[in-house]
């Protein structure tokens, strides 16, 4: 059976006394028609609520700020709580929507990456540390770190190719190509944010049980000239020699370390300290390569697009709840 619903005229509601509305066989239309008819209906229902609508966007700007301030704050004075509510909601927010929406894609992949996470962060806090867990940790994240990288910058040009028209070329529709990159955008984002929040947690973790230095700031153990400071282990390759499977990284304080362990430490867990004296690390010099330097700024990034992921969906419900509340629709 065909599906008919009726339309307003002239955006007046009728009687649905001796007047005949017209009405539309929704079989006969296309999708554009259809978002088009509804988009109409949508502009006649809410037609002369501008001064309900004005409100309403009054209570969103003043909420965004309120809630803007008492993040900031709440950073600032609690760090720590701030940091592990931000990566529970990280980690649960997304998957609400998606399992609501049946987005079995993303549960997949959402799965996966908890399970191996969950194994990486087990180890990373047992005591004592195995020798072999702080090269698997920060390998781990790693990679997680240069997946979304690239799966961002792929969806990413996806999106650009797709809005100067180049998907035609390969005859693929708008709308596919569009949200193809979308998708792909928005794996990047979201999996590169949560890994650079487990393996902050676990770098933290891990520096204090290893025990090369202390909250104090002096070392407690040793540091021979061949060892690495994050991981513990021997460094077979020198500095100024080409290893087969990695290179040995010199700091400005004379620290020598695995190239796993100290980009680990560096970019994937935002330290910017040595891990053994705390000497600030100047990044733009210790990695010289100009197709590496846009990874720091790639962080920043996700330290920017946290807060519209974790807590963007938060200050939105809130709003929705306080409109409900005043009787706003």
């Amino acid at each position: 059976m065909a599906g008919v619903f009726e339309v307003e005229v002239d955006g007046v509601e009728h009687d649905h006394g001796d007047h005949d509305e017209p009405q539309v066989d929704m079989s006969q239309l296309s999708p554009e028609e259809k978002w088009r008819l509804e988009h109409a209906r949508m502009h006649a229902k809410h037609r002369g609520h501008e001064a309900m609508h004005a409100e309403m966007v009054l209570i969103l700007i003043v909420t965004l700020v309120i809630a803007q301030l008492l993040l900031v704050q709440w950073k600032q004075r609690h760090p720590r709580s701030y940091n592990l509510v931000t990566l529970f909601q990280m980690w649960v927010v997304p998957l609400y929507f998606t399992t609501k929406l049946h987005w079995w894609r993303f549960l997949v992949t959402w799965f996966i990456f908890s399970a191996v996470t969950a194994l990486v962060t087990f180890r990373a806090t047992r005591k004592p540390l195995n020798c072999t867990t702080p090269r698997l940790v920060y390998k781990w994240f790693l990679l997680l770190y240069k997946l979304s990288y690239t799966i961002g910058i792929v969806g990413y040009a996806a999106v650009m190719f797709t809005l100067f028209g180049i998907n035609l070329i390969f005859r693929i529709k708008p709308e596919d190509a569009m949200d193809f990159g979308v998708s792909l955008l928005f794996y990047g984002l979201y999996y590169g944010v949560l890994g650079r929040d487990f393996a902050e947690m676990c770098a933290d973790f891990m520096a204090s049980t290893v025990g090369y230095y202390s909250a104090s700031g002096m070392p407690t153990k040793h540091l021979s000239d061949n060892i690495c400071a994050v991981c513990g282990q021997q460094i077979l390759v020198d500095v100024s020699e080409e290893g087969i499977i990695e290179n040995t990284y010199r700091l400005s304080c004379n620290h020598v370390f695995h190239e796993f362990c100290i980009r680990g430490w560096c970019i994937v867990g935002k330290k910017q300290t040595c891990p053994y004296c705390k000497e600030k690390v100047d990044l733009k010099r210790m990695f010289s390569n100009p197709w590496e330097r846009p990874h720091v700024m790639y962080g920043q990034l996700l330290d920017w697009l946290r807060y519209l992921v974790a807590w963007q969906p938060v200050i939105i419900g809130l709003v929705q709840g306080i409109n409900y509340t005043l009787g706003l629709e």
